[in-house]
């Protein structure tokens, strides 16, 4: 998981975690997650779904469009660099607001500016306007989506020219570009 996809989650989501919950992670990184580490709080409930078969997963799904769970189950269904790996985005976000209580939170964390990477696949980057879209078909009230990057950059103005410079000129790049992810937050009617 990328340091930019930590800072927002930290910033706009983390305070969504509280006591007694019950949540869900689509796609952990890890067990437990990046994101279960950031929340720290061992009152919460947090289980686990993917499609690739792991010993630490709570659920295993048979595809991504159809969770081996009962509808209204979890406080909040989260995941992060998950979306833009789904071919039918559409039909899995109605999935995520199913397994969701009235009231729960759906988070979405997704890069925008990520180099292209399978996993297995990559089909989406998504802007806070798809993502409202998204949510609303899926019946979720969007509180809040945002596009941002929190990491520091790595580089001044000149260095950056001189970097680019030199790869236009073929040389080694030795620069990266500043990586945004948008984060949503809807809940669910």
């Amino acid at each position: 998981m990328h340091l930019n996809s930590r800072l927002i989650f930290e910033k706009h989501a983390r305070r969504l975690f509280r006591d007694g919950l019950r949540v869900l992670e689509i796609g952990p990184n890890k067990f437990p997650s990046t994101y279960q580490e950031i929340v720290g709080n061992a009152t919460i409930t947090w289980e686990t779904l993917d499609i690739f078969e792991c010993d630490n997963l709570t659920y295993v799904a048979a595809n991504e469009y159809e969770f081996p769970i009962p509808d209204e189950t979890f406080d909040i269904v989260l995941s992060g660099q998950v979306i833009e790996h789904v071919r039918k985005i559409w039909i899995w976000m109605k999935e995520l607001s199913r397994v969701c209580k009235r009231g729960g939170r759906v988070v979405t964390v997704n890069p925008v500016s990520w180099r292209y990477h399978e996993a297995p696949i990559d089909c989406w980057r998504i802007y806070p306007e798809g993502m409202k879209a998204l949510y609303e078909d899926a019946g979720l009230e969007t509180s809040m989506s945002k596009c941002e990057s929190l990491e520091p950059l790595p580089f001044s103005t000149w260095s950056f020219i001189r970097a680019v410079s030199k790869s236009l000129f073929g040389r080694r790049r030795s620069y990266q570009w500043p990586v945004a992810d948008t984060i949503s937050i809807g809940v669910k009617q």
